[in-house]
């Protein structure tokens, strides 16, 4: 039966098995020669990340053609209105082109989320607010780049859902089998 496992991945981690000069990589949580990332999540962004022994899942879950959807916490620089929120439902124009459309919402500030080291630049003349984000496509960076196309900089970016999977309430460093 194929293996998978719901990582919660921190802040500053490569998400690679091979080292990387100074930079803390997964071999540091993991030692399983048969496992792959199932998919990527930035060295400056935190949560989710699914890892498996079984290459056919992985590419199901990774393949662009397989609309899965993931969800990510972004803590925003300002108060997006609701026309920037507005173009994130309907696709942002990148430089690699239009996004699919999104499913984009405000929340409150989330409970229970652990803290960042070192924590988000604070600026008292400029507000944040976290958005909800759900996307079907995975390409480099997309959230930051397309909360940067409506003029609202992602600070921080937690991804807490992929498909049926989801972050629940793993620390930072901590994985479960699912």
């Amino acid at each position: 039966m194929p293996q998978v496992i719901i990582f919660n991945k921190p802040y500053r981690v490569l998400s690679q098995f091979r080292e990387s000069g100074t930079k803390t990589t997964l071999s540091a949580y993991f030692d399983d020669p048969t496992l792959r990332v199932a998919g990527r999540l930035d060295y400056d962004s935190e949560g989710l990340l699914l890892l498996s022994d079984d290459g056919r899942l992985v590419q199901k879950i990774t393949h662009p053609r397989d609309t899965l959807k993931k969800t990510y916490l972004a803590q925003l620089e300002g108060e997006p209105t609701a026309e920037a929120l507005e173009q994130l439902r309907a696709g942002v124009m990148l430089k690699d082109g239009l996004t699919r459309p999104a499913e984009a919402r405000l929340i409150e500030d989330p409970v229970n989320l652990w803290s960042r080291d070192p924590s988000i630049r604070f600026r008292a003349s400029i507000p944040t607010r976290w958005l909800e984000l759900t996307i079907t496509e995975g390409r480099n960076r997309q959230v930051r780049r397309m909360t940067a196309a409506v003029n609202f900089p992602t600070l921080r970016l937690i991804r807490v859902r992929v498909g049926d999977w989801s972050l629940d309430k793993l620390k930072p460093g901590e994985w479960v089998k699912a």
